[in-house]
């Protein structure tokens, strides 16, 4: 639910831009990895139940929502997901794979689930540097980006690890998607192509339980940066206007910091009040 007094606190990472001013609700969510075999809610098991979960210290958390961990990987504390295939019961994919990333691969090892590929909200060095080791892990398997990043993996000016000074070159993308195309998750799934921060940033939303994976489009209380040499500003407004037309009740799981709600951000985020100058 919206809040009325966000506190002073804000999130604030090399992903995020600088601003004088800034808040997060002080009820948006805060997620916590756990190990959850038998998991409920209100008093009702989950269908997802069966492995790793994440949980929030709101009431408001999606019931069925398929996303079962989200992990924090490396210096950037880029999170990483581990989400149930639909259609599989048994298996999993990986969205996102940063720097360091044994934490999140123990986890889906652990939960006994058949890692089915990896999709990537965008191709920034700490959204893709782990994807060899898991790879190496697991084996081959399908990686997935849009179609605007497909030379990313390859290309350490694109990708951005050449100007943190760690030129990334990992295995490029197998397919290419965009906005319109089946999600391999599942049809619960749909994929919302929202650029700004990078061209071939997308969105994950799962509409039956109101969850939306969102990449470094929007945190709570800030936004992605928008002043790389790939970034759009201008696109970035968009893209943030497309996901105020969701509903205030769904869950928004950014790329960097804990969840939050798109009706707390609709209240509180600085860079969604004072119209289209604000950035």
């Amino acid at each position: 639910m919206p809040c009325s007094a966000p506190s002073s606190t804000r999130i604030e990472t090399f992903f995020t831009p600088s601003i004088s001013t800034g808040a997060v609700c002080s009820a948006s969510i805060r997620v916590l990895i756990i190990l959850a075999p038998r998991w409920r809610i209100g008093g009702r098991r989950s269908p997802h139940a069966r492995t790793v979960r994440l949980m929030k210290q709101t009431d408001s958390n999606p019931p069925d929502s398929p996303v079962l961990a989200m992990v924090p990987l490396g210096g950037y504390q880029t999170n990483a997901f581990i989400v149930a295939d639909e259609q599989d019961e048994g298996a999993a994919w990986i969205v996102d794979c940063g720097e360091r990333p044994d934490p999140l691969l123990d986890l889906l090892e652990s939960s006994g689930r058949t890692p089915r590929g990896i999709l990537l909200t965008h191709c920034h060095h700490d959204h893709i540097a782990g994807i060899d080791r898991a790879l190496n892990r697991f084996g081959t398997l399908p990686i997935r980006c849009h179609r605007l990043e497909a030379e990313w993996n390859q290309e350490p000016l694109l990708n951005l690890s050449a100007l943190l000074g760690d030129p990334t070159r990992v295995t490029p993308p197998d397919e290419t998607f965009d906005e319109g195309d089946a999600c391999p998750i599942g049809p619960g799934w749909r994929m919302l192509h929202l650029p700004g921060h990078s061209p071939g940033s997308v969105g994950f939303l799962h509409e039956p339980s109101g969850t939306l994976i969102a990449g470094d489009t929007l945190f709570a209380g800030s936004m992605g940066r928008v002043d790389f040499p790939t970034s759009d500003p201008e696109a970035m407004k968009v893209s943030l206007g497309r996901l105020l037309e969701l509903p205030d009740h769904v869950v928004v799981l950014p790329g960097h910091g804990p969840g939050t709600t798109i009706g707390d951000e609709r209240a509180s985020n600085p860079f969604l009040q004072g119209g289209p100058d604000r950035f």
